[in-house]
């Protein structure tokens, strides 16, 4: 049974699903497309009282249903810079699944070099150089949904599914204006991890992350499909608490010597 403190909002755009009392590791959950904060509820409440997560409540979906999401990835990313920088300080790490995977990374890229993550963790997505192209309309909004594994959502609760299908093609039409741009490099940790049943990525694209960081470089391939994290799924809380527990050792490292 999950029990605790009742969930709290920060502002519109985060959720906190399990506060602390104490001040651990904040780790900042970006969702899948189509995803919402509710995706890290498990997760939130497997890892606490080590880290604290605040997850992302994207527009156009949940509560935030009548929000607009912004027209470009670009104002996305400005605009989750402004909303996550009063919150960011002492220790924390971003986390991101597929499309959050890709948002996590860039928005890290464009926080100020002190405000920067300790370690931005990369789950079920190619590298940023691979999101390249666009992806049809409808279709391809209906595929994702069955292929995260929610196939029994689209065929037993017809309204429930073309609100998921609306808030994944809102996602995936900002993910349709995305550019790469190879520099600057982040300069954090940076560590990959996918599913070892994902049918939407070869884990050999995982090794693709490590050219995107100047920082130290990891990756894993876990048990699961394309979504690590869910509803139903706490998520990878073992490898997560390993990595942020490290990065934290060797930040206290450097501080006393």
């Amino acid at each position: 049974m999950i029990t605790g403190a009742r969930p709290r909002a920060e502002g519109d755009w985060l959720l906190v699903p399990a506060p602390q009392e104490h001040r651990p590791y904040r780790l900042f959950c970006f969702p899948h497309a189509g995803g919402d904060a509710t995706a890290y509820r498990r997760l939130a409440h497997a890892i606490a009282p080590f880290a604290e997560v605040w997850a992302l409540r994207m527009p156009a979906r949940g509560g935030r249903r009548r929000d607009p999401m912004p027209a470009t990835f670009d104002l996305l990313v400005r605009t989750l810079v402004e909303e996550l920088t009063p919150h960011l300080g002492g220790d924390f790490g971003f986390y991101g699944q597929s499309f959050g995977a890709l948002l996590g990374y860039e928005v890290a890229r464009a926080l100020p070099q002190e405000l920067r993550p300790q370690v931005v963790v990369a789950a079920s997505a190619a590298p940023p150089s691979a999101w390249t192209g666009t992806m049809p309309q409808g279709r391809a909004a209906a595929d994702l949904l069955r292929l995260a594994g929610m196939g029994e959502l689209i065929e037993a609760e017809p309204e429930l599914r073309d609100m998921a299908l609306a808030a994944i093609q809102s996602d995936l039409d900002v993910k349709n204006t995305y550019r790469y741009r190879p520099s600057p490099l982040l300069d954090t940790d940076l560590y990959a991890i996918a599913g070892d049943g994902d049918p939407m990525l070869d884990p050999g694209q995982l090794a693709g992350w490590a050219q995107h960081t100047s920082g130290d470089f990891g990756l894993s391939v876990v048990p699961g499909g394309h979504l690590l994290a869910t509803v139903d799924d706490r998520g990878p809380v073992d490898l997560l608490t390993s990595i942020i527990g490290r990065r934290s050792a060797q930040t206290s490292l450097k501080e006393h010597q």
